[in-house]
C-alpha cells in the first residue's frame, strides 16, 4: 500500500502535510500489534485450534493460559519500522516487481517433458552462482504453484482511492503539484504539440501494444546492424 504524506484541503487551496512521523509511529504500532496478536492468540486457544506438550500441557486449560498471557500484556514488544535505504524509488521499483510481473519469467523455464518442468530458482542462503539452482515439479504442482499467483474472480491487482482515483486522478495531481511547488511534467516536443487543448493528445511515435511512448534511440537502415549497444541487458516485461 502507498500512502501519500498528506492531502489537498477541502477548499482547495492548500497542501495539508501529516505530522512527522505520524503515519508510522512505532510505539503505537507495536502496542497495536501486541493487542492483535494475543487476541487471536485467545480465539485460537477458546477454539481449541493450539494443542501444548510436556511441561506446557497445564496451558490447556483456561484460567492457567490466561494468566501465562498476563505478563505478556504489559511488557513491550520490538516493532522494528526504518526509512528505505534507496528512498522512494526503490520501494516503487520493489512494488513494480510484484505487480506488473508475471509470476515467473519465460526466461526461468528451461524445460518441459513428461518427467515435469525445470526451471530456475534462486536460494538466498547461498552465495554467487551456487545462489541459481535448478528444480523440477511434475506438471500439475508446477500448474498449481502458478495459480497461486493468479487473483480470484473479482479482484483487482492495483487499486487507486483518495488523490489517485480515476474519476479526478489527473486533476488531483496538477493541482497536487501545484501546492508543493514542484516543476511540470516536461511533454516531448512532438506529442505536446496540438492546436485544440480540448482534443486528446496523440504520441508521436506510440507502441503497437499499449499505446504508450515511444523513444527512438537509433534509425539504421534495412540489412544492416545497430550501432547503439546498451550498457545493461534489455529485459522484456512479457506480462
Amino acid at each position: 500500500m502507498i500512502v501519500p504524506g498528506g492531502g489537498i484541503s477541502l477548499d482547495g487551496e492548500r497542501w495539508v502535510a501529516c505530522r512527522p512521523g505520524f503515519f508510522l509511529p512505532v510505539r503505537v504500532l507495536s502496542r497495536l500489534f501486541r493487542r492483535l496478536f494475543l487476541e487471536r492468540l485467545v480465539t485460537a486457544h477458546n477454539a481449541g485450534c493450539l494443542q501444548f506438550f510436556g511441561e506446557h500441557a497445564r496451558l490447556s486449560d483456561h484460567k492457567a493460559f490466561t494468566a501465562y498471557l498476563a505478563p505478556l500484556r504489559k511488557a513491550e514488544w520490538v516493532v522494528y519500522a526504518k526509512r528505505p535505504f534507496g528512498g522512494p524509488e526503490a520501494v516503487l521499483a520493489y512494488l513494480s516487481r510484484y505487480t506488473h510481473r508475471v509470476a515467473i519469467a519465460n526466461s526461468r523455464l528451461i524445460a518441459l517433458d513428461d518427467t515435469g518442468v525445470t526451471f530456475k530458482w534462486k536460494d538466498y542462503r547461498a552465495k554467487g552462482r551456487e545462489r541459481f539452482k535448478l528444480m523440477t515439479l511434475a506438471v500439475d504442482e508446477f500448474i498449481r504453484r502458478f495459480l497461486i499467483h493468479v487473483l480470484p474472480s473479482g479482484f483487482h491487482r492495483i487499486r487507486h482511492y483518495g488523490l489517485f482515483a480515476n474519476g479526478g486522478r489527473a486533476e488531483n495531481i496538477a493541482r497536487a503539484r501545484q501546492l508543493l511547488s514542484v516543476p511540470a511534467m516536461q511533454r516531448e516536443s512532438g506529442d505536446a504539440d496540438s492546436t485544440d487543448d480540448g482534443e486528446p493528445q496523440e504520441l508521436s511515435h506510440p507502441c503497437p501494444c499499449c499505446g504508450g511512448r515511444m523513444i527512438i534511440i537509433e534509425t539504421f537502415e534495412r540489412g544492416t546492424a545497430p550501432r547503439y549497444r546498451p550498457n545493461t541487458s534489455i529485459r522484456i516485461d512479457t506480462s
